[in-house]
């Protein structure tokens, strides 16, 4: 069977995965209300609250590389937060934050001057009108279970919206929320370019 990648943006309240497996919560949607290719997987997840790139494929090679910590391949995620971060938690985050088990590797962080472009979220953030918000462009290499909203979270920055916007060379460009399409052999070149040798 012929190699596949699929670049999807996931929702916000999607599932990253084809079944949802608890049977209570039936009307939960999952990535088969929106991709009928069979036998492609995630590569990584997203939690049902974030939103962004995801990639799907069934090349192992690709998911092994992706995934496998030792690679440290970049992933970039933009982050609403409540209030606005000062140096002193902007520098916590890029040089790692303590968490209650492991400590976060250095990461790339900025304060995003204005809003960045994305569709508007189904439902909304909870607005508040006395507490102000702030976009950081994040950038880690690696992906444990809700990193991004813990390490917010500890420097005193709670996570409202989170899109990831970037994985290694893939980006959302051209996609809106519920769309999927293949990597172009452009993307693909330079993608296995980054893994290297298969």
């Amino acid at each position: 069977m012929p190699y596949q990648y699929i670049l999807f943006y996931k929702p916000y309240d999607v599932l990253s995965q084809f079944t949802d497996e608890d049977p209570t919560t039936a009307t939960r949607k999952t990535l088969k209300d929106f991709i009928s290719i069979p036998l492609v997987y995630p590569v990584g997840r997203l939690d049902r609250d974030s939103e962004g790139l995801l990639l799907l494929t069934n090349d192992n090679f690709v998911k092994h590389r992706l995934i496998d910590p030792k690679f440290a391949h970049p992933r970039t995620y933009w982050v609403q937060v409540e209030k606005i971060p000062d140096e002193t938690a902007l520098k916590q985050l890029s040089l790692g934050v303590q968490l209650s088990d492991y400590r976060t590797k250095p990461a790339q962080v900025k304060l995003l001057s204005t809003e960045p472009s994305l569709p508007p979220r189904e439902p909304p953030i909870r607005f508040r009108k006395t507490i102000p918000t702030a976009w950081l462009e994040l950038t880690l290499t690696e992906g444990r279970n809700r990193q991004v909203r813990k390490m917010t979270a500890a420097v005193g920055f709670p996570t409202l919206r989170l899109v990831r916007v970037a994985i290694a060379n893939l980006t959302l460009n051209g996609l809106e929320p519920g769309e999927w399409r293949d990597l172009t052999e452009v993307e693909l070149k330079k993608l296995m370019q980054i893994l290297g040798e298969r």
